[in-house]
C-alpha cells in the first residue's frame, strides 16, 4: 500500500479498517519522504517488494496521484472508479469493487501475483 498523508493518522485509518494484515508493506508518504505523485514512491515499493516496476499493479481512486503516477513509474494502473473524477484519463483496468480485480489480474495471467 502507499498512501499519502501523515504516519500516526494513516497508520490509525489502516487499523481501524482493519486491512494492515492484507499488505506487505505499507509506504506512508510522510514517512517515505515522497508523496505521490512522485514516481519514486512508486519504485520505491517495487524495491521494497523486490518486484520489477513492469510486474506490479497500483491500484487507486485518484486519476493523477495513483493511476496516471503509477503508470509513469512503469506499473499498471488500475482505476478504483470514484465519481468525483470523470474517466477521460488512460488506465490499463477500471474496476467499481474491488472483488473486480482479480478477473482483470486473470486476463493480464499474473495472478500468481495474489497470495
Amino acid at each position: 500500500m502507499i498512501t499519502n498523508g501523515f504516519k500516526d493518522f494513516q497508520s490509525a485509518n489502516i487499523d481501524a479498517l482493519g486491512i494492515r494484515s492484507f499488505f506487505h508493506d505499507i509506504l506512508i508518504s510522510e514517512q517515505a519522504g515522497l508523496r505521490k505523485p512522485d514516481p519514486a514512491i512508486f519504485r520505491l515499493a517495487a524495491e521494497k517488494l523486490q518486484v520489477k516496476l513492469q510486474n506490479c499493479v497500483y491500484i487507486g481512486d485518484h486519476p493523477v496521484n495513483d493511476v496516471a503516477a503509477s503508470r509513469f513509474a512503469g506499473m499498471r494502473g488500475i482505476w478504483k472508479e470514484n465519481i468525483c473524477y470523470p474517466d477521460d484519463f488512460e488506465y490499463d483496468g477500471i474496476v467499481r469493487e474491488l472483488l473486480e480485480i482479480e478477473p482483470i489480474l486473470d486476463k493480464w495471467n499474473c495472478t500468481n501475483l495474489i497470495d
